[in-house]
Order: structure tokens, then sequence, then C-alpha cells
């Protein structure tokens, strides 16, 4: 029985790469606007004392980022496509930017 590999045309390899890259764009750079994003939210949302410039609830986020930021990073190489990552990363930064605009126009946070 003789094994045949089957011989990837030249444009699956090139779209396979491309889809690489930008799961890899989408990782570093979405990845880093929705991880700042909630770091953001984390900072105006954690029980803390509320006065600015909120330094235990700032070190708090930023310990916790890390944590959301690898799963976030998971999370762009497990979904389906490059383009369904991107999606989710836009607007989830979107609305969690959009929840951090209104708590710091009402005034603060809890």
């Amino acid at each position: 029985m003789s094994s045949h590999t089957p011989s990837l045309r030249r444009t699956d390899s090139v779209s396979y790469r491309l889809s690489v890259a930008s799961r890899v764009l989408a990782a570093v750079i979405g990845g880093y606007a929705l991880a700042a994003a909630i770091e953001l939210l984390l900072v105006l949302t954690l029980p803390f004392p509320q006065e600015p410039p909120f330094p235990q609830a700032a070190q708090a986020a930023r310990l916790l980022i890390h944590a959301i930021h690898a799963a976030i990073l998971l999370w762009v190489f497990h979904t389906r496509s490059a383009t369904r990552a991107w999606a989710w990363l836009t607007g989830w930064t979107l609305v969690v930017y959009a929840a951090c605009w209104m708590l710091i126009r009402q005034g603060g946070a809890a």
C-alpha cells in the first residue's frame, strides 16, 4: 500500500498562510485592544476605594488582565476563522469601551 500525501496547491498554501497571519495580527492587535478595554472597565468597577488615581483597582486589574489576555489569545486561534475572530474582537472591544464611556460619563463606578 503506497502512502499518498495530497499536495497542496499554491493558492491553498498562500490562503492558509494569510489566515494564520491574520489570526496572529488579531491576537496581537485585537487582543491587546480588548484586554485594554477590559482593564479599564475593571479599574472603573472593582470595589476598591474610588479616589483618583484608583491605585488598588488599577493594580488588581493589571494582575487580572494577564489571565484574561491569555484567554483571548487562545480563543483567537480556537475560533473557526480569522474573519470571525476579527469580528468578535472588534464587536466586544466596542461594547466594553461603550460601557466604560457610560460609567465615566455618569461620574465613575460602583
